[in-house]
């Protein structure tokens, strides 16, 4: 008894994938991402966002602190990290650099000890729009 040559040539044309097949796999593959990767973008932004607001707090709470110890304002965010208030100037979430941010000096007074005017604020140096449809800058 041998083998049936037309047998094993079935065999072997059976043995891979249709094209129609490759084309439904590809399909599925490209819908699961359809629907993943817009829910992993909005994961990253506002992770993104919960660290500069965590970061603003951060700041302005050492700006007020500061202000409070020194009976002045720092003259630059530089004197916040010179004094120990901060370790270290954080990393804008959003420009992705320490050099960024943008310090908002006021010539009013916070206390009645206080001697000299200076940093009272401090804003995100992007130019982008938050997702509440606020621009980062104005945090």
């Amino acid at each position: 008894m041998g083998t049936n040559p037309s047998h094993s040539r079935k065999r072997r044309i059976q043995a891979g994938f249709t094209l129609v097949e490759l084309m439904v796999v590809m399909l599925i593959i490209s819908v699961l991402l359809a629907i993943a990767v817009p829910s992993y973008i909005s994961a990253i932004r506002s992770a993104r966002e919960a660290a500069l607001r965590q970061d603003l707090h951060t700041m302005r709470d050492a700006i007020e602190q500061y202000t409070e110890d020194k009976e002045e304002a720092p003259q630059s965010l530089d004197d916040l990290v010179q004094a120990g208030y901060l370790k270290a100037l954080p990393i804008d979430p959003m420009t992705h650099s320490s050099d960024t941010w943008v310090p908002d000096e006021s010539d009013s007074m916070t206390s009645v000890d206080q001697s000299q005017p200076g940093i009272d604020d401090v804003h995100s140096g992007s130019d982008q729009t938050g997702s509440d449809g606020v621009p980062y800058s104005q945090w």
